[in-house]
């Protein structure tokens, strides 16, 4: 019988292929999306306080959410919860969970931050924005992302008042 084989000769190999892709589609997708955003529209916060949360298990998260702060030109300095010096006109303040699991290809369960809700404060303590970040139900590929491209988009949104 002559003719193109639709079915290749290693199905193992196309298999392995055909996962390959969809991974590389999944983990492509951005990582963090912003949702429940709110924003009262203020003008731009340029400094803040960050009220540092101990109940928080994420340890690379205050450095994240730092980093991204200084993309949107906003500068920050991270204070003990309760220790509020009277400089710090604007706070965020911010919760978190963890999740275990076993990543692609990995052999051992790992711990990834599977959800942030941040808030933005004035000293006063009335609400000028809050926004979260929750591991897309969808493939959940994008828990193994790292924290910081997972909350970029919630502290853009934090800060501007606009969800990408």
């Amino acid at each position: 019988m002559s003719g193109c084989a639709i079915v290749s000769s290693a199905p193992t190999w196309e298999l392995i292929k055909a996962g390959g892709s969809a991974t590389s589609t999944a983990l492509s997708q951005r990582p963090g999306r912003a949702q429940n955003t709110v924003h009262h529209g203020d003008a731009p916060v340029r400094e803040l306080c960050i009220a540092f949360n101990r109940q928080a298990p994420a340890p690379d998260l205050v450095p994240a959410l730092q980093a991204e702060l200084r993309q949107q030109g906003v500068s920050s300095r991270v204070y003990e919860a309760g220790i509020e010096p009277a400089a710090c006109r604007h706070w965020l303040r911010y919760t978190a969970s963890v999740d275990w699991g076993v990543p692609p290809l990995g052999k051992h369960y790992q711990p990834f931050l599977s959800s942030a809700a941040l808030s933005l404060h004035k000293a006063d303590g009335r609400l000028l924005a809050s926004s979260s970040y929750a591991v897309d139900e969808q493939f959940g590929l994008s828990r193994w992302a790292s924290t910081r491209a997972k909350v970029a988009a919630v502290v853009k949104a934090l800060i501007t008042g606009f969800e990408s």
